[in-house]
């Protein structure tokens, strides 16, 4: 799923040369902006540029699938967007994850559930 998250992101981007907006997180804003044809948040044309598994949803936003947390817990993925042109974006801002630096536009990711510091998503 966070592959898939970063696609539409540089979609929305290479239609609108700017990014989405986004507080961190896939909560229930950034779902609405990327998966319904709302043309609020930046797409003005109302694309769909990502369609999410109900797996993958819940009243927060775009969510992991049962099973990666214990007790059936979900969490938001962590969602990091270089929109000051700096060539990285920082994961260990946002999360507990111990990347710092990684070279890439957008990263997405979840923590770990075994480690808390290692992320799982678009980088290692």
């Amino acid at each position: 799923m966070a592959e898939s998250i970063k696609t539409a992101v540089n979609a929305f981007y290479a239609e609108y040369s700017a990014y989405p907006t986004n507080n961190g997180t896939t909560d229930s804003t950034f779902l609405a902006n990327m998966t319904t044809t709302n043309t609020n948040w930046g797409n003005y044309r109302g694309i769909v540029f990502l369609e999410v598994p109900p797996k993958f949803t819940n009243s927060s936003g775009i969510v992991t699938p049962r099973g990666l947390y214990k007790g059936g817990k979900q969490s938001n993925f962590f969602i990091l967007i270089d929109t000051q042109g700096l060539g990285y974006v920082n994961p260990n801002s946002v999360s507990t994850v111990s990347n710092v630096n990684v070279a890439s536009s957008v990263a997405v990711w979840v923590v770990d559930p075994a480690t808390n510091k290692k992320a799982l998503g678009t980088f290692k």
